[in-house]
């Protein structure tokens, strides 16, 4: 089994840059706090592009939250 991306929700910042950059793998949800929301990445398509491309998505994250798993 080969690793997966996923998106560490406590340090994500909702920059959205990941998003922009791999949007076959990535997309932003909203989370709600009381009487706000704020979206999170997260990842829902982990095969969606290739490993080049998903760590150009984590290298341009500013809050380092998007790690492999295996």
């Amino acid at each position: 089994m080969s690793a997966i991306p996923v998106v560490d929700q406590e340090a994500c910042i909702g920059c959205e840059a990941c998003t922009q950059i791999c949007p076959e793998v990535f997309r932003m949800e909203e989370e709600e706090h009381g009487d706000h929301s704020h979206g999170k990445s997260t990842v829902y398509n982990p095969t969606g592009a290739s490993r080049a491309k998903i760590e150009q998505a984590m290298d341009a994250c500013p809050a380092a939250c998007i790690y492999w798993q295996d």
